[in-house]
């Protein structure tokens, strides 16, 4: 059995051609037409991947995707019918892992599902039980958790593999080209701000003070770095 996909859009005509030939590459799709429909199917199903259009019936694809991130890490890809990058970068401040402005190439679509589910194939084969632990902060690889000061921080996706390699690597400075090629697997389109949306959100999360961070570090004119634990 293929990877289980969940698509969700209010356009009967794209999901009807999106499922058929997804279909035809060996996934099993699932399908939803509202943000309640798509909300109620995510929570109750283990997907591999879901496919998430912003603008919705009932609930919009940000909140579906901000409540399905509360209690899963399962990709999500977020189509947009809107071009502002804005809408792309709240997309993904909700925790989305991707997005794709309509219209689309299906082979683009089917390129990015294949980079996300390989990805999410690598980490869990590849994964340790391994504890980063500096001061209060600990991070735990095989179960994907970060506590700081006592308290269980919820990180998506994409944010914990983010913090897991600059913590993995104290001290080495990646420039955010370098973080976009390494966590997101692919040229994102020059839209560098992605990496500072991903760093500001995970500040917010884990430092006593966002502005003025002891963790996660800016070399001002390169990129971001995790502090020393020398």
């Amino acid at each position: 059995m293929g990877n289980h996909v969940l698509i969700v859009d209010d356009e009967p005509l794209m999901v009807k051609g999106l499922k058929y030939s997804l279909e035809q590459d060996g996934y099993k799709i699932d399908t939803a037409y509202d943000g309640n429909e798509a909300l109620r199917k995510a929570l109750d199903n283990n997907y591999d991947l879901i496919i998430l259009d912003l603008m919705l019936p009932g609930i919009d694809g940000l909140e579906v995707c901000q409540k399905i991130r509360e209690k899963s890490q399962v990709p999500i890809i977020m189509l947009t019918a809107k071009g502002e990058d804005i809408n792309k970068i709240l997309g993904l401040e909700y925790g989305a892992d991707d997005y794709l402005t309509k219209p689309f190439n299906i082979l683009e679509l089917k390129a990015r599902m294949k980079a996300i589910l390989r990805r999410v194939v690598a980490r869990e084969t590849k994964i340790s039980d391994q504890v980063i632990k500096v001061d209060n902060f600990t991070i735990n690889t095989l179960g994907r958790k970060v506590t700081v000061r006592g308290k269980e921080i919820n990180l998506t996706a994409k944010e914990f593999d983010l913090l897991l390699l600059l913590a993995s690597n104290p001290g080495k400075v990646f420039s955010r080209e370098e973080l976009l090629e390494v966590i997101w697997g692919y040229e994102y389109f020059g839209d560098l701000r992605t990496v500072d949306v991903h760093i500001r959100r995970l500040r917010e999360k884990i430092e006593k003070n966002s502005s003025q961070p002891e963790y996660i570090l800016t070399k001002w004119g390169v990129g971001y770095y995790f502090r020393n634990r020398a």
